[in-house]
């Protein structure tokens, strides 16, 4: 059994220090997963890593087989999900390249599989839908490594995978700090499977209402910088997740009975 996922672009773990152990590729009521689990080490921690996009990004985000992730890992016995992922700046003070370890999101997504109950009505807790013990840990992680990041921020996740109109992207920086395609519905299906979850988050632009351009090729430019820094903050932070959970994400899945 393992205990932590980590569910991202394949990237960002090291491929010399990550220690692979085996390769799964599970099948689920809910479908296969975005492509093989790669249970391996990163820090003599065993994780069970997940290409969000698969290893040759053919999932955009909305296509993404979240709940087939989620379960995935559940089955595999993961209690503790980690999500390094790339979001845009809507904020001055967040700049790209900073780290931003989220606290709340907000859904504008349109069309997604959002929970596993669809057979039977369960209203789950998800007033704060990150794991706080987690943001402590890679906060503490963040601070040892003496890089930028922002403790707290909002994500609004849209539906993808067009970038936003300027009209848009200034609507929503009355409301959120950065914004990204992927947060929901993973963090919530997390949440009703009782799994702790942690997104870490590397800014990369400031999305368009900088009157300045977002494509692709920036996006993959920031994260390709970043990566070292990701990587290292997991080879730092992955030790430090304690065993046994006291943190309370587990409650909402007894209250739906699983």
């Amino acid at each position: 059994m393992v205990r932590i996922g980590v569910i991202g672009g394949s990237g960002i773990y090291n491929q010399d220090t990550f220690e692979t152990i085996r390769k799964v590729y599970p099948d689920t009521e809910y479908g296969k997963p975005s492509d093989e689990i790669v249970i391996g080490k990163i820090a003599g921690v065993e994780v069970a890593f997940i290409p969000r996009h698969g290893k040759d990004h053919r999932f955009p985000p909305h296509a993404v087989p979240y709940r087939a992730n989620i379960k995935a890992l559940k089955d595999l016995g993961v209690d503790t999900v980690i999500s390094p992922c790339a979001v845009g700046s809507l904020k001055e003070e967040y700049r790209p390249g900073d780290l931003v370890i989220v606290d709340q999101f907000i859904d504008f997504t349109k069309n997604r599989a959002y929970t596993f109950f669809d057979k039977r009505t369960v209203h789950i807790s998800i007033a704060d839908p990150f794991c706080n013990d987690l943001a402590h840990v890679f906060s503490d992680a963040a601070d040892k490594m003496n890089i930028r990041y922002h403790r707290k921020g909002t994500y609004i996740c849209i539906e993808g995978p067009r970038f936003s109109t300027k009209a848009e992207s200034n609507m929503f920086r009355n409301f959120a700090d950065i914004i990204g395609m992927t947060a929901v519905p993973e963090c919530q299906l997390a949440r009703e499977m009782g799994m702790c979850y942690c997104s870490l988050a590397t800014v990369t632009d400031y999305d368009v209402w900088k009157d300045e351009p977002v494509d692709i090729k920036m996006v993959l430019a920031t994260m390709k910088e970043s990566l070292s820094k990701i990587t290292r903050l997991l080879e730092t932070g992955l030790p430090k997740i304690p065993e046994k959970r006291k943190c309370g994400c587990a409650d909402a899945a007894k209250e739906a009975g699983v």
